[in-house]
């Protein structure tokens, strides 16, 4: 299920509001191709870094790998929740860049 960009809002920083509002509709079609490319590439390399932080956090809680701060994690919910924000705007991103290229062929 999808969720309302004030969700999505919840769990992201500064930067990473204005690359998921980038993705989704009317303002990802205003977008140029290189502009799409750079976002999608954006969107990935953020989603990357939720997907480590998660798995170091899973690490951190089930003991198996030294706390990086004071203390092991307790909860990784947040960071779950921004990864799939993230992956679900790298999706639109990249459904609009084939979208496009469907098009020019055509």
């Amino acid at each position: 299920m999808s969720m309302s960009r004030k969700t999505e809002e919840r769990f992201l920083d500064k930067d990473e509001k204005e690359f998921v509002g980038l993705s989704h509709h009317p303002e990802i079609q205003e977008l140029s191709d290189a502009a799409l490319s750079d976002l999608i590439g954006k969107l990935r390399d953020r989603r990357d870094k939720a997907r480590d932080v998660g798995a170091r956090q899973r690490r951190e809680m089930r003991g198996k790998a030294a706390p990086t701060r004071g203390r092991a994690a307790a909860d990784n919910t947040g960071t779950r929740e921004k990864q799939a924000v993230l992956a679900a705007a790298l999706k639109r991103a990249n459904k609009e860049r084939e979208r496009r290229r469907e098009t020019v062929a055509a």
